[in-house]
């Protein structure tokens, strides 16, 4: 049976009473209030639902994740990013990125990425919680990403590119800037070719819940506005 969620209620249900189809639903309702974003997260699951839908809760089983020692970086790419063309800030454009990754996309006709999710997560920007990475080009926005980092874990949420490449300079720049602030695990939720060709590989849900476990609470030197 399907969890649903009392608005005064923060708890989430067990990970493993999640549906198997679709895979990994786990909860549905609540709100997306920070205090609820936030130990959701810390619970191992994330909100992913469409206009029209309730608010649905997901932990799918197995999880995609990128361990950043392990990253994989084409030679074309690498080539790319030595060109310089593109310049990459973390934290200086939030609320644009954000917007960018619920822009229309030409294999979707709707985005999951509604007002309500775009002013949530900003809420957590403005907490120090959600973070943004910016890929520029001629002074102009062409890609970036963002996610929320908890303890040594980054959980990316979204990503959008303007130009050729400029989401996965991005990307590159983010994972070798975590691997330097000692992150232990990137989650990337669903697979991707894409993000599989970086050496994002699937983990059972357990392994996930046992990694929350160890490093959600460790301290981090990150410094995003660097």
């Amino acid at each position: 049976m399907l969890t649903w969620l009392k608005r005064d209620d923060l708890d989430f249900p067990p990970l493993e009473t999640a549906l198997r189809e679709p895979n990994g639903l786990l909860a549905a309702g609540g709100d997306l209030s920070p205090e609820r974003l936030l130990a959701a997260y810390r619970h191992g699951c994330f909100p992913w639902y469409q206009d029209g839908q309730p608010l649905l809760w997901w932990s799918p089983d197995p999880r995609t994740v990128l361990y950043p020692n392990e990253l994989h970086v084409s030679r074309s790419l690498r080539k790319r990013i030595r060109q310089g063309d593109f310049q990459v800030t973390l934290d200086r454009a939030f609320n644009d990125v954000i917007q960018g990754c619920a822009g229309p996309r030409s294999y979707a006709d709707g985005t999951w990425i509604t007002t309500p999710m775009q002013q949530a997560y900003i809420q957590l920007h403005e907490m120090g919680v959600a973070h943004s990475v910016e890929v520029w080009q001629d002074g102009q926005l062409v890609g970036g990403l963002y996610g929320l980092a908890i303890g040594r874990l980054f959980f990316g949420e979204s990503m959008f590119s303007r130009a050729t490449d400029a989401s996965k300079v991005g990307f590159v720049t983010l994972v070798e800037r975590l691997r330097a602030w000692n992150f232990a695990l990137i989650d990337c939720q669903m697979p991707t070719q894409h993000l599989e060709s970086f050496g994002a590989r699937s983990i059972p849900r357990e392994a996930f819940a046992a990694a929350l476990a160890e490093h959600l609470d460790r301290s981090s030197v990150a410094d995003w506005r660097a």
